[in-house]
């Protein structure tokens, strides 16, 4: 019996303090689950092109698991860590912690990770979304280097990126900066890839304003092929008076071999009560192959929304867009697309719940 009291006691001893450094420093468990109903299709395009018939579905929309925490080291330091995995409630085919995931140290100089993370490109824009990058009418659609292929090329610049370094500064005055580098782990003979984001923001009460920029070297465009250089800078806003939100969004994107490509888009929110009517366009033209004798592409995506809102943590969204693209444009939905060809026309109804916890 003494063996045995023993034998406890010290595996107690040993477990002891894992455990009060959890409860000094605790984790954390959140998430989010976010499902559509939808109605799709796509119509137009060349002569002969079959066209997308309308079909109903349900789809994931950026439905996420996560585990994080901290801990103390100390004069003013901190350790932190994430780990974020993507799931799909309507499908069981996800790969895991495909999501934020790293680990950094943290004072009053700000931030510093390492890891898998979101550019500071894609942070900023996504502030200006009400939709978020995913729906059918998100700012994806359009912006963020869509336009041009469509799919096949995805939309460049709305990125996590893998193997990365980024600093977070603190807010001075209302101004925050925010700087990525996903380094060259892919360099060959031939090659050298590496990307560059940062960003600049200032945020005084109901003002947002930014500015973001964005390098590629030697990275994929149009399926395989490697571009030299490209390069994407941004400067959007928003401001809220009252029960009315507008924002705005103004995207050039430059690639070598190929001409500038200009995106914008422009939205506003009316909240009344627990209801929220919501209106947002986005447009994208320009950015063809340079010297090539086709079309200029161009694309105009409308999307009108109610959401409303149960509480902090749960809202139902209800949406229609519907998307114009000339001969030599591609633009699809804001996540989730059906295989378009060029020229060819979305629309789509949706319906969904989100849930955070």
């Amino acid at each position: 019996m003494n063996k045995k009291l023993i034998a406890l006691a010290v595996a107690g001893a040993c477990v002891a303090p894992a455990a009060m450094a959890q409860t000094a420093n605790p984790v954390t468990l959140y998430g989010r689950v976010h499902a559509t109903f939808e109605v799709v299709e796509a119509t137009g395009g060349a002569s002969g092109t079959p066209e997308v018939i309308r079909r109903n579905r349900v789809s994931d929309q950026a439905s996420l698991l996560g585990v994080r925490g901290t801990e103390d080291l100390g004069g003013g330091l901190k350790a932190f860590f994430q780990l974020e995995t993507a799931f799909k409630p309507d499908e069981n085919n996800t790969a895991f912690a495909g999501r934020n995931s790293g680990v950094g140290l943290q004072g009053g100089w700000g931030s510093m990770l390492l890891g898998r993370w979101d550019t500071p490109f894609k942070v900023v824009t996504g502030n200006i979304d009400p939709f978020g990058d995913v729906t059918l009418g998100g700012l994806s659609a359009a912006m963020q280097g869509r336009g041009l292929v469509g799919a096949s090329a995805g939309n460049q610049f709305d990125r996590r990126d893998q193997n990365v370094v980024q600093y977070w500064s603190p807010s001075w005055a209302g101004f925050a900066v925010r700087a990525s580098y996903s380094v060259n782990e892919g360099r060959t003979a031939t090659a050298n890839p590496q990307r560059w984001s940062g960003s600049i923001s200032y945020t005084a009460g109901p003002l947002f304003l930014a500015i973001a920029s964005d390098e590629m070297k030697d990275n994929p465009y149009i399926g395989a092929a490697l571009l030299k250089k490209q390069t994407g800078d941004a400067l959007m806003g928003n401001f809220t008076f009252g029960p009315i939100k507008i924002g705005a969004l103004y995207e050039q994107f430059r690639r070598t071999g190929y001409g500038r490509q200009k995106a914008w888009m422009g939205n506003v929110v009316w909240t009344l009560g627990n209801n929220q009517l919501i209106y947002q366009y986005q447009q994208s033209k320009d950015g063809q192959l340079s010297g090539s004798a086709l079309a200029q592409p161009k694309c105009d995506v409308n999307s009108l929304g109610w959401q409303y809102n149960f509480s902090r943590r749960t809202f139902f969204l209800a949406q229609y867009t519907k998307i114009e693209n000339n001969e030599e444009a591609g633009c699809g939905y804001g996540s989730q697309d059906i295989a378009i060809v060029k020229g060819q026309d979305p629309k789509g109804i949706s319906l969904g719940l989100r849930h955070i916890f």
